[in-house]
């Protein structure tokens, strides 16, 4: 199992992985070997990787229970209200936390766990490296070029890591090939990619060098990677975590000390270009033979063939039809296989769903859409409802006070807002 994370406007996070086991408490003991783990692995970079410690305080929640266990003595006060429900670093009493969710901690393999760790550590420090950027999910990796293009690069990143010398060259030359005709299909997306492998591909990188145990285990992280991701049901949220170590490790071997020096503004792409002194081979499609083009077409143009039709289903559901608006601020927490993206409309999830906000709470297993700009969720609309709980197909929503559910503009649907006084 590969644990990844990702930061969208409202803090949400995504696994790549089995669903969610059922509620259960934070083990003490368990969490205390977890920190110490962690601790461990940080200490002993020493700041060496990016010239800073990225030790920092932590604690692992579960939302359901409200148990939770902390790395050192908790604050006074209340809790942040995203502890429990994400992976990423909050701010508690003035001090940054690595904040973790208990299920994704307790059910990662003791190699996705510590990287998953130490991915959110780097994110706490990823501010002060100037490496934190905003990054819009890439939802034309969704599409038949954009997936058949991408799987390709991937492909050749694979290449040029078990190579050397030439050979490697000669792969990463492929990789550029694939990575600029796609871009050249999508150049509004450029930036969006650019940006999602410098916030979420170093934190990814980060995770997968520093639980390794060698140059040849990080390597052999990054392989796995690859391989799950090019597996893996949708690329849109998740694609960073398999580009950033690829790049990551070719530059540790063809610029080493490039942490120091990369920005946020930097292309890993092109530092890879750069830093071994070649240019994108020139005929991507002839390039295309060497990873098995052929075959990876055809299985994208089936899956564009069902993509379809599943998207008109889908807009029925979500967009046609009668639906419930949540409001799409708090933070989210949610199972990404399998998740469709319906163009200039939002993203699909299907599995375990949780998100919490001023609003109320949304808890649901069979479909959540939330809008490309993560202004709003929705679910199909209400069956059943009481004064504190409305609930649909595979979906349960409790109103917080002073927010109410009320019929929306368009008849059919409703809508979370404020209860006016």
């Amino acid at each position: 199992m590969r644990i990844s994370t990702l930061r969208t406007a409202v803090l949400a996070f995504v696994v790549i992985a089995h669903p969610l086991p059922a509620a259960a408490q934070v083990d003490q003991q368990r969490a205390q070997e977890y920190f110490k783990e962690a601790r461990a692995l940080c200490e002993r970079d020493g700041g060496r990787l990016w010239g800073v410690s990225i030790c920092a305080p932590m604690m692992i929640a579960d939302l359901r229970t409200q148990t939770f266990a902390t790395s050192q003595p908790a604050p006074d006060g209340p809790r942040p209200q995203q502890v429990g429900l994400v992976n990423a670093p909050i701010q508690w009493a003035g001090t940054t936390w690595g904040a973790y969710v208990w299920d994704f901690a307790v059910n990662a393999t003791p190699r996705g766990r510590k990287e998953l760790f130490l991915h959110e550590l780097f994110h706490a420090v990823q501010p002060q490296l100037g490496l934190a950027v905003q990054a819009e999910a890439s939802e034309h990796l969704d599409t038949l070029d954009g997936r058949y293009w991408l799987r390709l690069e991937w492909r050749a990143l694979a290449s040029a890591l078990r190579e050397s010398g030439g050979q490697r060259s000669l792969a990463v030359r492929d990789a550029l090939a694939f990575r600029q005709a796609r871009r050249a299909l999508y150049p509004a997306r450029v930036e969006g990619e650019r940006a999602q492998e410098i916030m979420e591909g170093l934190a990814a990188y980060t995770g997968t060098v520093l639980a390794a145990e060698s140059a040849a285990d990080a390597t052999a992280g990054a392989l796995d990677l690859l391989a799950d991701g090019e597996a893996g049901e949708s690329f849109v949220r998740t694609f960073a975590y398999m580009s950033g170590p690829a790049y990551g490790l070719l530059l540790d071997a063809a610029s080493p000390g490039w942490t120091r020096r990369v920005r946020g503004t930097d292309d890993l792409g092109t530092l890879v270009m750069r830093a071994l002194a070649v240019e994108p081979a020139t005929d991507a499609a002839a390039s295309a033979a060497r990873y098995g083009g052929a075959e990876i077409r055809a299985s994208e143009e089936k899956r564009e063939q069902d993509r379809q039709e599943r998207l008109a289903e889908l807009r029925r559901r979500f967009v046609d039809g009668p639906v419930l608006v949540i409001p799409g601020r708090g933070g989210a927490a949610s199972d990404s296989r399998g998740a469709v993206v319906i163009p200039d409309v939002g993203t699909v999830y299907f599995h375990a769903f949780r998100a919490s906000g001023e609003w109320g709470t949304l808890e649901a297993d069979g479909g959540v859409l939330v809008a490309s700009d993560g202004r709003t969720r929705r679910v199909p609309a209400p069956v059943r409802r009481d004064a504190a709980t409305v609930a649909g197909d595979g979906w349960t929503f409790k109103a917080a006070a002073g927010w109410v559910v009320r019929e929306g503009p368009r008849t059919g649907d409703y809508e979370v807002v404020r209860q006016q006084p």
